[in-house]
């Protein structure tokens, strides 16, 4: 089967190896060919081709003329290759969505909607995020009986939203998008001591929950049980978190990373830390808590995606608000008494052992197969790292 994809996704192209990267690797196995095309870069693109049959094709033009360029561009690939689906990530103006569907019309290969997670769902953290949710709401319903189906990666947030929209049940598909390499993610082999106690991973960005985070820190300081944190990552709103750790007078017990080069690398300092905090109001996993988790490093997380799942029983971290106080009382609690701690934190790896990077991308694929009536053929031989 040969798939296209239609992705958000701009760091392959540019050589830089995040999730997409590593999932196309294992994916390069179950199909025979894979093209995906993404919006133009910032900078000149180097990478065309990965793993040996997964291609990429960074549009040409800006991102208000994106559906029509989709359109143009993905008729032409399905008509040379012979593509048996689309796949499109939606998110934003949803130009991928449209573009998909009108490849959908020309050719008559089916594409399936794949929405993570819909900005301002279950909170809005901005006005913003309360329009992307509005026209989350009108692209769903005019894309319901236009899509094949919708794939979603959690199994109550995400369903249960689809379904006030008005998505029948049967149109929803759950497929996990949270593919652990368990051999990079996994518990320390020897004891570490930790570099911090709080570790925030992601993007610097609106939805994150930055300044809740440092609010919560600066209140842990107040109250005489202070706590050294790492941020890293990089986004709009970096400079904006460092002058609040300023003011706060949390400057020297923070640091500051804009990138790793490596999952490992990323993966030590998961190790390194006593404890991973998510404060986000809207996502669909998120990847790094579940990482974290993996390294046996428990966490503090606001009820969204696949957290409110893992952490409700409280044996794997502990769940907050999406207040400062909330936040603080979390983590408080969780850092507060060390031998609970690092039983959360080796009840975290045997957990997340369910979410082993080949298993879940081959439930993944098997579904994409099983949406189109195809069975799921032989993989190709392992490809390297």
């Amino acid at each position: 089967m040969r798939l296209l994809m239609v992705s958000g996704d701009r760091q392959v192209t540019i050589g830089e190896k995040g999730p997409f990267h590593a999932m196309q690797r294992e994916f390069s196995r179950w199909f025979e060919r894979i093209d995906v095309l993404c919006p133009r870069p910032d900078r000149a693109p180097t990478v065309a081709t990965i793993h040996g049959n997964v291609h990429f094709h960074p549009a040409d033009c800006e991102r208000s003329r994106m559906a029509r360029w989709i359109a143009r561009r993905g008729t032409e690939l399905v008509r040379e290759h012979g593509h048996a689906l689309v796949v499109s990530h939606d998110y934003g103006r949803f130009y991928n969505g449209i573009g998909s569907w009108r490849i959908a019309q020309a050719t008559g290969v089916p594409y399936l909607s794949e929405l993570h997670h819909v900005p301002g769902h279950p909170v809005a953290a901005d006005v913003r995020e309360r329009f992307e949710k509005a026209l989350a709401r009108l692209y769903v319903r005019w894309a319901r009986d236009k899509a094949l189906a919708f794939r979603v990666v959690n199994r109550r947030e995400m369903p249960a939203l689809l379904a006030r929209w008005g998505v029948p049940s049967e149109k929803v598909v759950v497929l996990p998008s949270l593919y652990i390499d368990l051999e990079v993610f996994r518990p320390p082999q020897r004891p570490l001591a930790p570099r911090q106690d709080v570790v925030f991973v992601g993007r610097m960005v609106g939805n994150k929950g930055l300044v809740p985070i440092v609010d919560a820190l600066a209140r842990l300081q107040h109250e005489g049980r202070p706590a050294t944190a790492l941020f890293v990552g990089k986004g709009p709103l970096a400079g904006a978190v460092r002058e609040r750790v300023a003011k706060q007078g949390l400057a020297e017990r923070v640091r500051f990373v804009e990138w790793v080069d490596s999952p490992a690398e990323l993966a030590e300092l998961y190790r390194e830390s006593r404890v991973c905090v998510c404060a986000s109001t809207c996502e669909g996993g998120p990847r790094f808590t579940v990482e974290a988790m993996a390294c046996g490093t428990p966490v503090v997380s606001t009820p969204v995606g696949v957290m409110t799942e893992l952490l409700e029983s409280g044996e794997l971290g502990r769940l907050s608000g999406f207040d400062a106080p909330s936040i603080a009382e979390a983590l408080g609690a969780v850092l507060g008494d060390e031998a609970r701690r690092a039983r959360m934190g080796a009840a975290a790896a045997a957990e997340t052992r369910r979410f082993e990077y080949a298993s879940t991308l081959k439930g993944y694929a098997e579904g994409l197969y099983r949406l189109v009536g195809l069975p799921l053929p032989a993989p190709a031989p392992e490809k390297p790292r």
